[in-house]
């Protein structure tokens, strides 16, 4: 519009009411864009469930499942477990071992019926808040760690204190670790914290990546609350990809726990038989999987492993966020203060193992720290991590 201010005043007074026409035409299509969506999302429910801590459960048939909208899955055959394991994964849970299953809150109520899923149902308020609909369920572009030597812009909005290990050839096949959850303060609605693995194909600019961890990130779920999240991008999300099932691509399978929940495990693998890339909760359940076909860089393994944290920075008053990570206090402080990562492991040439090297990378070490632990028998490989924010060092 400021380019044809120049043609003369008739032409800016005429686009000043197409601006005008336009608005109110915006927020009927806005309202349209949503109700689509919303439809889209919240597929037909066998039964719905009122779960105490607010969040409303639907039981959708395998038949509707969300990766039949997407093009390229409309016949595809659901895999409801892995082909084959990788050594050192427990298959199946015994008697014994089902107290250790993770159980959510809403299953208090009622559980889903076989052959069905639970998915959390997406509210309109849930995409009033995002940037736009189009957007919605999407991270920016450009938020993937970059642990270079080089000194990150001081612009920069994520950042991270994570450990990496990296296999130029592709041969990573799985991560997995044990993550302590915590209920980190968060500054802004549209600011998030977060502790999850990243498992990366390709290079930059145009990686493939898998993520799972816990985050709290009030403008996407409305609450506070530390929730269970997945993630996926095929072109490092520019165009493609989504947390949890807010698009096709994850391929949910189990009926007993609802993607969108504060859980503590989260382990990825990938078989080699469908190419797919697994991911189990805990030891003994398997959530669902990315089929193969998703992805260019991750088809035959993975480049790269990030474990550790990452919050947003948006500068509010031109300072620091106050956004904690973790926990909130530093990894120097140690156990039952900063928050951990243990039991890290990799999957390689068909067995799990930890890790060989780890090679940290902080954005800022006055604001967000962590640091690596020797290998421990009971803990294995391991690391603190975490920090407050803003502070005397960090403004």
């Amino acid at each position: 519009m400021i380019s044809r201010m120049m043609a003369g005043l008739t032409v800016f007074s005429i686009l000043i009411i197409a601006v005008m026409v336009t608005g109110r035409e915006y927020d009927d299509t806005r309202d349209a864009e949503i109700d689509e969506l919303l439809k889209k999302l919240n597929k037909p429910a066998l039964k719905s469930i009122k779960s105490p801590d607010g969040d409303i459960i639907d039981c959708v048939h395998m038949k509707n499942h969300p990766i039949y909208d997407n093009p390229l899955f409309k016949k595809h055959t659901i895999q409801m477990r892995p082909s084959s394991y990788p050594k050192g994964w427990n298959k199946e849970a015994s008697k014994n071992q089902n107290h250790s299953m993770v159980m959510h809150l809403w299953t208090i109520n009622g559980k889903c019926p076989k052959n069905s899923i639970p998915i959390i149902r997406t509210r309109r308020e849930n995409i009033l808040q995002a940037e736009s609909v189009e957007r919605y369920g999407r991270k920016d572009s450009n938020s993937l760690p970059q642990p270079k030597p080089t000194n990150p812009p001081s612009n920069t909005t994520n950042e991270y204190a994570i450990v990496t290990v990296n296999s130029p050839q592709g041969k990573f096949h799985g991560a997995q670790a044990d993550i302590n959850v915590w209920k980190p303060h968060v500054q802004t609605r549209r600011e998030f914290s977060l502790a999850q693995i990243w498992v990366m194909g390709g290079t930059y600019p145009s990686r493939d990546t898998i993520e799972a961890g816990w985050q709290v990130f009030p403008r996407f779920y409305g609450d506070d609350k530390p929730r269970f999240f997945i993630y996926w991008t095929a072109d490092e999300y520019k165009k493609t990809g989504c947390y949890d099932l807010r698009c096709p691509g994850f391929v949910h399978v189990n009926r007993d726990f609802a993607i969108g929940a504060p859980m503590p495990q989260q382990f990825p693998s990938w078989d080699p038989r469908t190419g797919n890339w697994w991911l189990r909760l805990g030891y003994y359940q398997i959530l669902g999987y990315w089929p193969s076909s998703l992805f260019s860089n991750l088809k035959n393994g993975a480049s790269e492993i990030h474990w550790g944290g990452e919050i947003t920075n948006y500068k509010e008053d031109s300072q620091h966020t106050s956004t904690n990570m973790g926990s909130g206090r530093f990894a120097y402080e140690g156990y039952k203060k900063a928050s951990y990562f243990m039991n890290l492991e990799i999957e390689e040439d068909g067995f799990t193992k930890p890790p060989e090297s780890l090679t940290p990378f902080v954005t800022n070490q006055n604001c967000y720290n962590v640091i690596r632990n020797p290998f421990h028998p009971q803990l294995g490989a391991s690391f603190y991590y975490g920090g407050p924010g803003q502070n005397a060092m960090c403004k």
